[in-house]
């Protein structure tokens, strides 16, 4: 694999998780207030699962696009480029939606593109390279169960914490 490949899906690996991450506060009080289902993972899990799922994704994307270079597939490097850079935007989105504007039904929705997204990725990469594609394959899966997750979060909280004195919450809430 040439390294200025690698670095560069690296970095946009990188990137990703250090915008997701500027967002995401599990100790404040939005959060802690939250009704969560009981299967949610505690705090600590998250990192465990996305640090390889990250690295995954780096290599994997990033050996792909080496070979579909040095195969003269420019289009579909093109198209695997762009669509991991919409699969990036999605994964980082999420944290923004949930965390910073507390809005977790559009969270639990953009989840359920990101976990399209990642199961076209998994797709496209299992398509140039099986055992790529098989690394990555853990990805749509988290995922997915972070879709479920994110649901299960937004049904228990229909108006979010701290917002339901405002006017237009009480309106909001009385329509449920």
């Amino acid at each position: 694999m040439k390294l200025l490949t690698l670095a560069g899906s690296v970095l946009a690996v990188a990137a990703t998780a250090v915008a997701g991450g500027l967002a995401t506060d599990p100790d404040s009080a939005y959060y802690r207030n939250l009704r969560k289902p009981s299967w949610q993972p505690p705090p600590p899990v998250y990192g465990l699962v996305w640090t390889p799922l990250y690295a995954d994704i780096a290599l994997a994307s990033g050996h792909v696009i080496n070979r579909l270079n040095e195969e003269g597939r420019v289009q579909q490097r093109r198209r695997l480029i762009g669509a991991l850079g919409v699969n990036l935007a999605l994964n980082a989105g999420w944290s923004w939606l949930f965390f910073r504007y507390h809005r977790p039904w559009v969270a639990a929705a953009e989840c359920a593109v990101l976990t399209a997204s990642s199961a076209d990725l998994v797709r496209r990469v299992g398509s140039v390279d099986r055992r790529a594609g098989i690394a990555m394959a853990p990805y749509p899966a988290w995922c997915g169960f972070a879709t479920a997750l994110t649901v299960a979060v937004a049904r228990r909280n229909p108006v979010p914490p701290g917002l339901s004195r405002l006017p237009e919450w009480r309106v909001w809430a009385r329509l449920q």
